[in-house]
């Protein structure tokens, strides 16, 4: 273990959006490099547009970011970059997210968007330590024919020699319009190329949304899904078949997903049993971070190695690299890292629920 994590122990993420990492400041040098127009010419003026305001304004934000990344260089600067970020917080692996439909449809090479966040991916290991796997997000408002694009290329660009680094299909947008089971033929073409199927939800619909990743689209993992606690018979499915849900405390904030963090689900999921992750969602955007992350679950009173174990059996990596994922857990002094974490819960969630009353 390096850097934060010997005080705050050893983190796994599994849902971050690499689009939804990239601060003011890379996004300005790559809007430059790439020629491309921003609505600020400033980190600071950049940094106050970043600040999130509603869902729409978050929206607006990520389409901005997402078309000033053009080119395999950009691609690959961003899962270097949030890797040193994770690696400082203690992260030694993380799962990225990241949307090619977009780009490719704005011209960008399909080749410059996978070979990027590949490339990315084996630098951020020889230059942080951090072991990143990835798993491309099909948008729900996509036609399937569409959506069969993305399950194609992500198996296509899956394997880089012997290794596996795309391990994963997602499923995001807006869950109310758009329910799961209409892709069932995607992710099943996605599973026959070995390809986990890792959906959103159970973040703005309940209990039906989880059970149809669940069920049409054969979900290894769901992220978010803190809806399924409305469903005492799915929360009871959830604990025994041992599907992984992978929280975003913060971003259920932001979004209003929950009013407040005192009433966040976490706490009651795992007392019944669901195994949960935890991860920053859009971190640049939504003004957080790991850190952050772990201090609010502190203070919810959850327990880090009870997080760290959960992403250690949702983990889409291979089983020599679990194993040693777990022996990084055993070695570890849990009870020093949560005494770290518990001293910083009160600033967190003091922090943040007023800037949720202020808007």
């Amino acid at each position: 273990m390096r850097g934060a994590a010997a005080v705050t122990g050893p983190k796994i993420e599994l849902h971050v959006h690499l689009e939804g990492t990239v601060g003011p400041a890379t996004l300005l040098a790559m809007a430059r490099r790439n020629g491309e127009a921003l609505p600020a010419h400033t980190v600071e003026g950049l940094a106050e547009l970043y600040r999130f305001r509603d869902f729409s304004h978050f929206i607006q934000v990520w389409i901005m970011t997402t078309n000033v990344m053009r080119t395999e260089a950009d691609f690959r600067q961003v899962v270097v970059e949030y890797a040193a970020q994770a690696a400082a917080a203690g992260a030694v692996y993380v799962e990225g997210i990241f949307s090619p439909w977009y780009r490719v449809h704005r011209g960008v090479r399909v080749e410059e968007i996978f070979h990027g966040y590949v490339d990315g991916a084996i630098e951020a290991r020889e230059r942080y330590g951090v072991e990143v796997r990835l798993t491309p997000d099909i948008d729900r408002v996509l036609p399937v024919d569409e959506a069969m694009r993305v399950a194609d290329w992500s198996a296509r660009f899956a394997d880089r020699g012997s290794e596996r680094l795309v391990v994963g299909l997602g499923l995001g947008g807006p869950e109310a319009e758009y329910p799961p089971e209409q892709f069932a033929p995607v992710f099943a073409r996605a599973a026959r190329a070995g390809l986990a199927a890792v959906p959103h939800a159970g973040e703005t619909v309940g209990a039906e949304s989880v059970r149809g990743a669940l069920d049409a689209l054969g979900a290894r993992r769901i992220r978010h899904g803190i809806r399924a606690l409305e469903d005492p018979a799915l929360v009871r499915r959830l604990a025994d078949e041992r599907i992984v849900l992978d929280v975003c405390p913060v971003s259920n904030l932001r979004t209003r997903s929950v009013a407040t963090l005192g009433e966040h689900p976490l706490r009651a999921l795992q007392a019944a049993g669901v195994a949960c992750s935890l991860a920053t969602d859009d971190p640049a955007m939504f003004g957080t971070d790991l850190e952050t992350e772990h201090a609010v679950a502190a203070g919810l009173g959850v327990r880090a190695r009870d997080l760290y174990a959960a992403g250690v059996e949702g983990a889409l990596c291979d089983e020599p690299l679990r194993a040693r994922l777990r022996r990084i857990g055993a070695e570890t002094d849990w009870d020093a890292a949560e005494q770290v974490a518990r001293s910083a819960a009160p600033a967190a969630l003091a922090r943040l629920d007023p800037a949720v009353l202020a808007r």
